[in-house]
């Protein structure tokens, strides 16, 4: 990988994201579909725990099958999105997930929701959420030039951050006012109004010709696979990502049980504590925006990883009662939201950087299948763990697991990045030949 190349003139030519309005549109359905995906993540675990009265086992299995979706359709939604239009995959997936959360207050009071009806809920939003991320990830880099990704990347996180605030403390604040099952109407009118905004986009994209027939689909997977595969970065970032997912996922089944159960919060207090991982994001992205340049993208990437993950190993030890409990879950979710969005935002800009434009979704798709296949797995370890071991002790050993990410990304090669963004490797070009219009 070779520094990419900076000069006076290019920079005075960078045109202004706040003028854009293509952006601004994306920006905006982005913001809104991070509101519904971050109160949806709240909100549907407590149907499931407060409504039906699900046990750490089916808590683990209800987020096991909206993960799913990234292991068994990741590969293929890049393949699809890199021969599409990003906003109508976007446009689309929005529109499937407000749909299939529609359907939970409606079969509320029709009165036969049931385990089974959430999981098929929880299913169809874990599809619609694979094609958005994928698509929404690759839109930047058919938008914006190459010297804007990282202020692109830091507004699109920002936003993702804002959520991260008000989405939790809104789905907390519904589920302690309404039945929990009439609060998942917030996530489908949230995504209703995320694909009202990306619809607007006008700027037409260039992208490869449609395939045709599954064996040019498997030509095309494969391509993302040897991409990622060949690239040091790369390969360090899929290997990282699916140490950290894997845990996390692990951690958030017994986290979300440990919360109401173990520390005794109400919904209203769970979705607060959630919240204050927003503000510490926000902080993330605006440092991301400045310190990968002043400190070295390696040094930033590592050293965020470890202050991020090694946070969690003081909520075990939180006591089951007492006024300080809340603000200790505030203060923990704060500083991991500051530091893991650092290692987000850095992360997807070495990723945009190293990748031609013509095969960014399918680069996006195969880490997120790297990385996030296997949260079904941790999720459904989780719940093992928990209902074996208790919730404390259970907490415990996903936190410690979280350490085994920062710990690989010091011995890869990306702690030796340096203070500019890599390029991708000569020859590798960025436009490929087989362009076509939409």
């Amino acid at each position: 990988m070779h520094p990419a190349s900076h000069t006076p003139g290019h920079r005075t030519s960078r045109p202004s994201l706040r003028r854009d309005p293509d952006f601004l549109r994306l920006w905006a359905g982005q913001t809104a579909s991070q509101f519904g995906a971050q109160a949806v993540q709240v909100v549907l675990p407590l149907v499931a725990v407060v409504s039906l009265h699900a046990d750490a086992g089916e808590l683990g299995v209800l987020r096991a099958v909206e993960q799913a979706p990234i292991l068994l359709l990741s590969l293929l939604a890049g393949a699809w999105a890199d021969r599409r239009r990003t906003r109508t995959v976007m446009v689309a997936a929005d529109i499937g997930r407000a749909l299939a959360l529609a359907a939970v207050p409606v079969a509320y009071l029709l009165g036969v929701l049931g385990l089974p009806a959430l999981l098929v809920a929880a299913a169809l939003t874990g599809v619609g959420s694979v094609f958005f991320d994928v698509a929404y990830q690759a839109s930047l880099v058919r938008l914006v030039d190459r010297g804007l990704l990282m202020r692109g990347n830091s507004a699109l996180e920002g936003s993702r951050s804002a959520a991260q605030i008000g989405g939790p403390a809104l789905g907390g604040a519904l589920v302690s006012v309404f039945a929990p099952p009439l609060a998942v109407v917030t996530g489908a009118a949230l995504f209703a109004l995320s694909s009202l905004s990306i619809c607007r986009i006008r700027r037409r994209e260039r992208v490869l010709a449609p395939f045709k027939g599954r064996p040019r689909v498997l030509r095309e997977i494969g391509e993302g696979l040897r991409f990622v595969a060949r690239d040091p970065a790369l390969r360090a970032v899929g290997l990282a990502s699916a140490l950290f997912q894997f845990s996390l996922a692990a951690l958030m089944t017994v986290y979300l049980l440990f919360l109401p159960r173990e520390l005794g919060l109400s919904g209203a207090e769970v979705g607060l504590a959630l919240a204050a991982t927003g503000p510490g994001a926000v902080l993330g992205s605006l440092l991301a925006a400045k310190l990968p340049e002043r400190l070295g993208y390696g040094p930033v990437l590592v050293g965020a990883a470890v202050l991020a993950d090694g946070v969690m190993l003081g909520v075990p030890a939180l006591p089951g009662a007492g006024a300080l409990v809340l603000p200790a879950l505030m203060a923990v979710n704060f500083f991991f939201g500051t530091f893991g969005q650092l290692v987000n935002v850095t992360v997807m800009s070495v990723r945009q950087a190293v990748t031609p434009v013509r095969i960014q979704a399918r680069v996006v798709a195969t880490i997120n299948f790297a990385g996030m296949g296997l949260t079904p797995f941790g999720s459904l370890l989780g719940g093992f763990l928990a209902t074996a071991w208790g919730l404390r002790t259970s907490l415990l050993l996903t936190a410690v697991a979280l350490a085994l990410s920062p710990a690989f990304m010091a011995l890869s090669p990306l702690s030796r990045l340096g203070r500019h963004l890599p390029a991708a490797e000569p020859g590798q070009s960025a436009e490929g030949p087989a362009y076509a219009g939409e």
